[in-house]
């Protein structure tokens, strides 16, 4: 297949102005600073049309060279797997682009145990891993309107708050001031294969996800189609407009959330004073948050644990709620701090010893 000429007919039927206006400031500055670009590459639909679209919508030619695929090879599905990756290799020799690839070499063995979590996980190491070795900051990711609303059901069965409903965001930052890009949230998974077709293209498909086997396979193939159905419109451009309003929400909670309160110099969070009142609910949860990730605390907290602490930020009176085997979360004159349990603590290094 001549992909050059395939790209250049894809990318005419969805001209640059159509990606998500936040992504594509993102990489626009990215291709003017010369900086590398890399791509997630799976060799489906979603990640191909963002390849070709990211080659042919780069400004200039030393900017198509600097794009960098990445492919990872779950060793899932035996030689078609592997034919995937030839695949990947094809396209990314025919148009110039620079393909590393990976395999997920410590996968279950047994092939029936492999979650999507753990798929994500093994996936996204891999991705890291070559962008620190190559010195890229930024990793485009071909996530598209649907996949938004598969998202929105999926987080809202186990009870997300806005900052959960608000992904995949278009723009995500990452440790290491490593951005994640989705430059495809503006555009349905209908309208990508369309064009695809349009220009003569052919991608792989994964036959598991004809299955029923993964939650989001499921949310696809049944709660979507019952809902476009049901509505009488286009519900999945409404899920997506509903994460971008959400998103917002989450940006206002997080501004006001960093000013309502401070961590003094003994590691403890200041409240207002009473005479002040509380934050509300939803930015002192935040708050909440913001302080035990400062103290890398309460990352195996349970919901009730952490309900349990929210509530006792919410009091006047003094008191205190156990955090884990050791230490309590205590309240004092408008201050909350991390306290030993000296009996508890004694007893651990005794263990240990």
């Amino acid at each position: 297949m001549n992909w050059p000429i395939i790209a250049a007919a894809f990318a005419a039927r969805l001209p640059a102005e159509r990606l998500h206006p936040a992504a594509l400031d993102r990489l626009r500055a990215a291709w003017a600073a010369g900086d590398r670009v890399a791509v997630a590459f799976s060799g489906g639909a979603d990640s191909l049309a963002l390849l070709l679209l990211l080659h042919s919508h780069a400004p200039t030619a030393a900017a198509r060279r600097r794009l960098l695929a990445l492919h990872f090879n779950h060793r899932l599905r035996g030689a078609a797997s592997a034919a995937d990756a030839r695949f990947c290799q094809r396209v990314c020799d025919a148009l110039g682009i620079t393909l590393a690839t990976g395999a997920w070499a410590d996968r279950p063995a047994k092939k029936t145990a492999v979650s999507e979590a753990a798929a994500r996980v093994a996936r996204h190491a891999f991705f890291d891993r070559e962008l620190r070795r190559r010195r890229v900051n930024l990793l485009c990711l071909g996530h598209h309107q649907d996949d938004v609303a598969e998202t929105v059901f999926m987080r809202l069965a186990r009870g997300s708050g806005t900052s959960g409903l608000a992904a995949p965001r278009p723009v995500q930052t990452m440790p290491g001031e490593r951005l994640r890009l989705r430059p495809l949230l503006t555009l349905p998974r209908a309208a990508l294969t369309a064009a695809l077709t349009a220009a003569g293209a052919t991608w792989r498909e994964d036959a598991s996800n004809a299955t029923d086997a993964h939650f989001r396979n499921r949310v696809r193939r049944h709660i979507l189609p019952a809902l476009v159905e049901a509505a009488g419109r286009d519900a999945v451009a409404g899920a997506a407009l509903s994460r971008e309003l959400l998103a917002e929400d989450d940006s206002a909670l997080e501004h006001w959330a960093a000013r309502a309160t401070s961590i003094d110099s003994h590691g403890r969070l200041v409240l207002p004073p009473e005479s002040a009142g509380r934050p509300p609910r939803a930015v002192l949860r935040r708050v909440l948050r913001r302080w035990l990730n400062h103290h890398a605390a309460g990352e195996h907290l349970s919901r009730q644990g952490f309900d349990a602490i929210l509530a006792l930020a919410e009091r006047a009176r003094p008191g205190r709620v156990s955090l884990d085997a050791t230490r309590f979360v205590v309240l004092r004159k408008h201050r909350l701090s991390l306290e030993n349990h000296p009996a508890r603590a004694r007893a651990k290094a005794g263990r240990s010893n």
